[in-house]
């Protein structure tokens, strides 16, 4: 028994219109282009120093983390980073200057209960370069500061 379809049917091809679908889907690759260029990530090279007992981790992030990152430079020289934004300078006097300049513009509009500066600093980096992170964090309007250091899970709290 072979199956007829009705006279109704016969003769009308069924088109799928997909004009819509490329628009909408061409406006999402736009969109997603733009908003990856606009996100600054800091994936900045940083080796905290091993051995770090008394590492914990933060549940309660900030909606803005404000860090600051010390660490060498392909020359051997330590260099300083406010986020994402290198701080280029000659000799590390403006170096302190400059980087809580900085500071301040990115937490002017934090509640000052909530201005918590992180500080990151390579393994590599003497005291003596380091200080100037310390320095700017002091004066700039931060109220507290805080390490990072990567938390070993062999260690016991």
């Amino acid at each position: 028994m072979a199956f007829e379809v009705p006279k109704r049917y016969r003769g009308t091809v069924q088109t799928l219109n997909v004009i819509p679908f490329v628009d909408v889907l061409f406006q999402l690759i736009i969109f997603f282009a733009l908003a990856c260029q606009l996100i600054a990530t800091e994936n900045l090279q940083v080796y905290v120093p091993d051995n770090c007992n008394f590492a914990s981790s933060d549940d309660q992030r900030e909606a803005q983390i404000t860090t600051v990152t010390v660490m060498k430079d392909e020359r051997g020289k330590s260099s300083f980073a406010v986020g994402s934004q290198k701080v280029e300078l000659s000799n590390y006097d403006q170096t302190a200057e400059k980087v809580a300049e900085l500071l301040d513009a990115r937490l002017k509009d934090l509640p000052a209960n909530s201005r918590v500066v992180t500080l990151r600093i390579d393994k590599d980096v003497p005291y003596a370069e380091a200080q100037y992170a310390l320095a700017a964090v002091a004066k700039s309007t931060a109220t507290d500061i805080r390490l990072a250091a990567i938390k070993d899970s062999t260690v016991a709290r």
